[in-house]
């Protein structure tokens, strides 16, 4: 009797230095099925059940992995049993180390599973436990490769855009944030702070140049989610999303990010952000120690704020670059003075600068991003200015008659070419690496 006691109480212990704790339901043989690619972003408190059942259906009645750092087995019978879609079995992965991350177990069940959704609890437990390794790996060739469904609330939302918060030293409200956009608790993933970013962590299909939030509303993130934005800004220009809390974002296929919420019941809402590209919107002071200001005449940031019904009825498209608009929301104007945030109504994106008679689209600029020449088809150009991400001219040249631009000289980062032919002009953005 003593050795089996012994037996017992050793069991929790060789489990626990696994790294990892798993909760299965449902049928423990593997099914393979054809999932359907969809993501679905939660805003951190309940689940939207419709948002919840317009992910699971992409699934194919497959296998759904939870992945989690903390808690149990909270979405097992809630997915397997409680919202009316058949999958084959719910299991919850509590990993609390590398170890538990890459263990064979553990990178099974992620590779054959047909969704997977992140729980919420601590991003930075995420980031350092799933990044650079073989799970970050699968996760990845799970929606660009197996075209599944993925999604994630809270912190399982924040990790999911190209561009995150890591939350490495701590959480940061928007008052610490636009006071010192370099606050120690400031830290951003897919982020340089040198260099043009590349995305380093997960690469999820419409999010790779995007940030996103959560919590939007309690409390109120906007202010800190435009210092995220701004410190990306002189580099790469990245857009953002946000849910509030009883909000859900999905995205399928066609790039429509569905909003689901309880709107007009509850003040609930989603935001699609963008800096303005009315050129030259750029962050007038962005230093270590000193307040946030990111005005351009109070129209920094566009924003489609975009109410949460139950159906998902309104929408932001985010195919073709963001250029569509939505359905069903409304624009406003964000700016940050001096650390202060201000929102007022606003009006759409309008990259157009100029009105004139000509086709753009037979004039070609490549490659780009560029490392020596930048060339451009369609015309040959009398003048040009380059503008960097501030907005200051660094080049200008008044006659070349030439359709080639020598741009080696340049310091990596995002540019604007304004070119000038034939009493015409164009504005262009490139990346030089």
């Amino acid at each position: 009797m003593k050795n089996f006691l012994l037996f017992i109480l050793f069991l929790p212990i060789s489990f626990f230095a696994q790294g990892y704790t798993s909760y299965f339901t449902g049928n423990a043989t593997n099914i393979t099925t054809n999932p359907e690619f969809g993501v679905c972003l939660m805003g951190g408190a309940t689940e939207h059940d419709n948002a919840m059942i317009w992910l699971l259906q992409k699934a194919n009645g497959g296998d759904v992995v939870v992945l989690r750092s903390s808690g149990s087995n909270g979405y097992n019978d809630y997915l397997y049993s409680q919202l009316g879609v058949t999958v084959n079995s719910v299991e919850t992965i509590v990993i609390t180390s590398v170890a538990g991350a890459t263990n064979p177990y553990v990178l099974n069940k992620v590779a054959n599973a047909e969704m997977i959704w992140f729980a919420g609890g601590d991003q930075w437990n995420y980031v350092s436990y799933f990044k650079d390794n073989a799970l970050e790996d699968l996760l990845n060739v799970h929606v660009s490769t197996k075209h599944a469904p993925i999604g994630g609330t809270s912190a399982g939302m924040a990790i999911l855009g190209g561009r995150y918060f890591s939350a490495q030293n701590g959480t940061v409200t928007s008052a610490q944030a636009m006071a010192n956009p370099y606050a120690s608790n400031v830290t951003l993933g897919g982020y340089s702070g040198t260099t043009l970013p590349t995305t380093d962590f997960l690469n999820v299909p419409f999010l790779g140049n995007v940030i996103t939030d959560t919590h939007y509303d309690s409390p109120d993130r906007r202010g800190r989610h435009a210092t995220f934005m701004a410190l990306f800004f002189p580099i790469t220009v990245v857009n953002g999303i946000a849910c509030n809390e009883y909000v859900a974002v999905c995205i399928g296929n066609d790039g429509k990010a569905k909003v689901y919420g309880d709107y007009p019941n509850y003040d609930e809402f989603a935001y699609f952000i963008e800096p303005n590209c009315f050129w030259p919107n750029h962050v007038e002071n962005c230093q270590s120690g000193q307040p946030l200001t990111w005005n351009f005449g109070g129209e920094a940031l566009k924003v489609y704020k975009v109410p949460g019904t139950m159906n998902g009825t309104n929408y932001f498209d985010l195919s073709n670059g963001w250029q569509n608009g939505g359905v069903g929301g409304n624009w406003e104007h964000w700016s940050v003075n001096n650390g202060v945030f201000s929102a007022v109504a606003g009006t759409g994106q309008n990259c157009v600068l100029d009105n004139q008679n000509f086709d753009e689209k037979e004039i070609i600029f490549y490659p780009n991003p560029v490392k020596n020449v930048l060339f451009i088809d369609g015309l040959t150009i009398s003048n040009y200015k380059i503008y960097d991400a501030q907005g200051r001219v660094i080049e200008d040249a008044e006659t070349i008659n030439s359709n080639e631009i020598n741009v080696a000289s340049l310091l990596n980062g995002i540019y604007l070419i304004k070119i000038s032919f034939d009493g015409k002009t164009i504005i262009r953005k490139f990346i030089k690496e």
